[in-house]
């Protein structure tokens, strides 16, 4: 599959997740089989006014290429000015959101509220697509009611402007992420623009990215919330893809996976930082395991590196025997107790 000029190894998309999708989680999400990462959402004033904690945001790493970044703003001048930095920053792709439905971006002008307005909208786009030269894309919702005629309109007019894909979530901006989406919406989009359309929405297992690409003729498909404990979706949904059984994945993997993210991490953010961040999020990998709530437990203290990496030994140990059993003496305090 292409967008624009870049070619992705497959259709699959990693969804933009605020406060998620760092580097760290990126790197996670390739190394599992995705075929695009995209940045978590990224202030277009944060960048242009030279914020320090949103330029980190445009952080890379040549492993994850291809990557998004994903900006959101609503004055055309600011976006502009942003999209050509984050091109300057090396970005494979620029992504604009108009999706978020979150408060404070509603007021701003910004997400969701750009449907609401179709000629803003196309005002935006096209100073975006001026200023840059790398592909340019947007993800919408249905809109602001459930007939979808909103994501159809701003869709034909992203094309209009020279965007070279659109990311459809089927919820309503009044949604948020709560009821189903409706796939159909996707459908319609797909319909309505010739250029490439991904699928976002209730793709919880990876039998549900083929029948959306059946349910509606999407070119990709986004997985947000069931990719971020479990970034193996993405290689069992393009072993399905391939006509391959897609086996549950070994424990093996999950140890893996931790290790790198808690690896990347302290790379990134440094010691001190990651651990506190790790306290909540190793846990999204040992969901449904045995000992698993003993492990989330251990680790909400979690302070180094070495302490992490213990912690995790631990488990691997408890759940490949499959008998209870309590850390040893050491460095690490006593965990899974119940």
């Amino acid at each position: 599959m292409n967008i624009g000029s870049v070619s992705l190894d497959n259709p699959t998309v990693m969804a933009p997740l605020a406060g998620i999708t760092n580097l760290p989680h990126r790197l996670l999400a390739r190394s599992a089989g995705c075929g695009l990462v995209v940045s978590e959402m990224v202030s277009a004033n944060g960048l242009v006014y030279g914020s320090h904690n949103t330029l980190r945001l445009l952080a890379s790493d040549p492993e994850e290429k291809p990557m998004a970044v994903q900006i959101f703003g609503s004055d055309p001048g600011v976006m502009a000015e942003a999209a050509a930095m984050v091109e300057a920053a090396g970005a494979d792709i620029l992504d604009i959101n108009f999706g978020c439905a979150v408060k404070k971006i509603l007021k701003s002008g910004s997400g969701a509220a750009l449907m609401r307005a179709p000629e803003p909208a196309r005002t935006l786009l096209a100073a975006v697509r001026r200023r840059i030269r790398i592909p340019l894309t947007i993800k919408i919702r249905s809109g602001w009611d459930s007939s979808g005629a909103q994501a159809v309109e701003i869709a034909r007019i992203a094309e209009d402007c020279g965007v070279d894909a659109i990311a459809v979530h089927p919820r309503t901006a009044v949604q948020g992420f709560r009821g189903r989406s409706d796939w159909t919406v996707i459908g319609a989009v797909k319909k309505a623009v010739s250029i490439p359309v991904i699928g976002n929405g209730d793709v919880v297992e990876p039998e549900d990215a083929i029948r959306m690409r059946n349910a509606t003729g999407c070119d990709a498909v986004m997985v947000g919330r069931a990719a971020i404990g479990a970034p193996w979706i993405f290689s069992r949904i393009n072993a399905l893809d391939r006509g391959e059984s897609v086996p549950a994945e070994p424990l093996s993997m999950r140890i893996a996976a931790m290790i790198r993210y808690l690896n990347d991490s302290v790379a990134y953010l440094g010691e001190a930082a990651a651990c506190r961040m790790m306290r909540s999020r190793l846990g999204w990998f040992v969901k449904g395991l045995p000992h698993g709530s003993r492990f989330r437990a251990s680790i909400t203290h979690v302070s180094t590196r070495d302490e992490a990496l213990g912690l995790i030994d631990t488990f691997r140990e408890m759940a490949e025997s499959g008998e209870p059993a309590a850390l040893s003496d050491g460095p690490f305090r006593p965990a899974f107790n119940e």
